[in-house]
């Protein structure tokens, strides 16, 4: 079933007027306390993993820990040197949880395990994604997001987030369309552009997430009001309140 069928996360947020969503990238440990805060699940690379075996021991322990601190979507990037090693790997992620969805690299061979995967009802998310005729081709064999990588294109000196809107612009008129990730966000200014330019989601790292959040004049105004809360304290005002100035 395609996800925009089901009852995914995208899906509802969609739904129900909400989005676009986010998801997080990161050590389990680290992303316990801001799975509450409406982030719809955890998404995978194997750079991240590679770094988690050496935390958690093998790859299916590092997912049973990102399993253990949500009963979120827990999105698990996979590889492999052929279709059949694809989706027999893949297929050992699916059976440990229905919170799995597998995301697959770009590829002839991942095009061919999207389509693969479609036809069992596995949700799947393409990776490694340069270009609007990757999407279109991905889009076709039945994958049900995209991952446009925004902040490596910076890096070469293109615009992060052009892909995004091509890909909007591409699936404007499609009933039944992929989801268009931005992925790949290292800053605050790139994940502005990918919201500005409309995807449906956005994963980054949690340190990017939190830095979501800080503006300098948010500081200011912040300040100026706890400065104004402390004088009212102070003065006695806030009797019976249950006021901690530490």
């Amino acid at each position: 079933m395609n996800a925009l069928e089901g009852d995914g996360p995208v899906t509802r947020a969609r739904r129900g007027g909400r989005g676009p969503l986010i998801w997080l990238a990161g050590d389990p440990k680290d992303l316990a306390e801001w799975m509450p805060l409406g982030i719809a699940g955890i998404v995978t690379n194997t750079v991240v993993l590679n770094q988690m075996v050496k935390i958690y021991g093998p790859v299916t322990s590092v997912i049973r820990a990102y399993l253990d601190i949500t009963d979120k979507p827990v999105v698990v990037e996979i590889d492999g040197h052929s279709v059949e090693e694809l989706l027999d790997v893949g297929r050992v992620f699916t059976e440990m949880s229905d919170q799995v969805i597998l995301k697959i690299p770009c590829t002839v061979n991942g095009l061919k395990a999207f389509a693969a995967f479609r036809d069992e009802g596995v949700e799947t998310y393409c990776t490694t994604c340069f270009s609007l005729t990757q999407a279109a081709a991905v889009a076709q064999a039945g994958v049900d997001h995209i991952l446009p990588f925004c902040d490596p294109v910076k890096a070469v000196g293109g615009d992060p987030t052009k892909l995004i809107r091509e890909c909007v612009q591409m699936f404007s008129g499609w009933e039944q369309r992929p989801f268009i990730q931005a992925a790949l966000i290292r800053s605050v200014d790139t994940a502005y552009a990918a919201f500005r330019d409309g995807c449906d989601e956005l994963v980054t790292m949690w340190t990017v997430y939190r830095d979501m959040m800080e503006h300098p004049l948010t500081d200011q105004w912040n300040q100026t009001f706890m400065d104004e809360w402390v004088d009212m304290h102070r003065s006695g005002m806030l009797e019976g309140l249950p006021v901690r100035l530490d």
